[in-house]
């Protein structure tokens, strides 16, 4: 009788063990308190043919899924959304609906008790507004833009793009070009001084109906740099000191954004040494990392496919960030603080940057000068 006992526990251990790991699929949501502001939260969990993956939304936040990684050990879910820099982490409930985590974000956190609905009781996420792409045959061009010096007492530097308008803040013609060509600013060639140093800000929309994508956006801008800077250039090969961006013998380690193919990439810096990028190809990041970080151009040579989510976290040095990296204020906690740039990458997303040299293309201006009246 013992024996046989033992052998319908076992039974039963066998039977629930691996069911255990699907108790977490489903659909879970609940209220995060931050900032002053409540905010209500839904991670979707699926099992992808063996492994778990985890979808974010902010309902109150507006439209838009993020990604994440998921895993279950010892009765402790932890999904980590590479995009945002963010982890949910906490212990399944005895009943399996509920789970009474942490949201950390960045060096912020907060208590989140997630409880598992059923899709009549799940919270609809905001649906994206419509959006008509611009036709393949589209010829980029805008039909208002403003044009005007920037106010040197605004901080920071952008270029951004929300619904149709399309803008500029404190961006000089150099950084104008490095982002319409996907050149380092090393690759540009001749032309005036004033063009690395004079900052403006743009705010223009395009002509059509439609909703250009990001390579019809760059075409856009480089027909503005035509039209009202009077860009005229030439192209060249030069062999240049360049960083070359490739996969090491492990693999890569970051997540793949399938949730908006046609969608524009997010790029952009919390602050030296904090990268959280979105839905962005390794040509994208290789851009802006030749075009905002490095002192050189980025070749990208990893071959990866699609877009992806994760986010960079380093300690700046004083080569980086056109020389202000190394400005950075000092970690609090020196012991803790993030590894070095190239240290960074091979950890964090299984890439390799090395310092080598590259036949590379380069834009010689011909001509350029101060922007038309508007």
């Amino acid at each position: 009788m013992k024996k046989w006992l033992l052998s319908f526990g076992l039974f039963v251990a066998l039977l629930t063990g691996p069911l255990r790991a699907q108790d977490i699929t489903g659909i879970w949501q609940g209220t995060l308190s931050a900032q002053g502001r409540d905010q209500r939260t839904q991670i979707r969990i699926v099992n992808d043919g063996g492994t778990m993956r985890a979808t974010f939304a902010s309902i109150d936040q507006g439209p838009g899924l993020l990604p994440g990684n998921v895993t279950f050990q010892s009765g402790v879910v932890k999904i980590v959304f590479p995009g945002i820099n963010g982890t949910f982490e906490g212990p399944l409930a005895p009943d399996a609906g509920s789970i009474d985590g942490t949201w950390s974000q960045g060096p912020g956190s907060a208590k989140l008790l997630l409880k598992k609905v059923t899709a009549e009781a799940a919270w609809t996420p905001p649906a994206p507004p419509p959006r008509t792409p611009m036709p393949a045959d589209w010829k980029p061009a805008f039909e208002v833009a403003t044009i005007k010096p920037s106010n040197p007492d605004t901080p920071g530097q952008a270029i951004t793009v929300r619904g149709r308008r399309f803008g500029t803040l404190n961006m000089t013609v150099a950084g104008m070009m490095t982002f319409a060509f996907g050149l380092h600013p090393d690759q540009i060639v001749n032309g005036p001084q004033w063009m690395k140093e004079d900052k403006f800000d743009i705010s223009a929309e395009p002509e059509g109906t439609g909703m250009p994508n990001d390579k019809q956006w760059r075409a856009a801008l480089a027909k503005l740099l035509a039209d009202r800077f009077g860009l005229t250039f030439h192209h060249d090969k030069k062999e240049l000191s360049v960083y070359a961006l490739t996969v090491l013998k492990t693999g890569h380690k970051l997540t793949k954004n399938d949730t908006d193919p046609n969608g524009l990439p997010g790029l952009f810096f919390r602050g030296p040494g904090v990268f959280p990028v979105r839905n962005a190809t390794m040509g994208d990041f290789a851009g802006t990392m030749q075009a905002v970080v490095l002192d050189r151009p980025v070749v990208d040579q990893t071959d990866i496919k699609g877009r992806y989510d994760f986010t960079l976290t380093w300690t700046p040095d004083e080569t980086q960030f056109g020389g202000r990296g190394g400005q950075v204020p000092p970690p609090a906690d020196p012991a803790n603080a993030p590894p070095g740039l190239f240290t960074a990458i091979q950890e964090q997303m299984g890439l390799k940057l090395e310092a080598t040299k590259a036949p590379v293309e380069v834009l010689v201006i011909d001509r350029l000068e101060k922007p038309t009246a508007n």
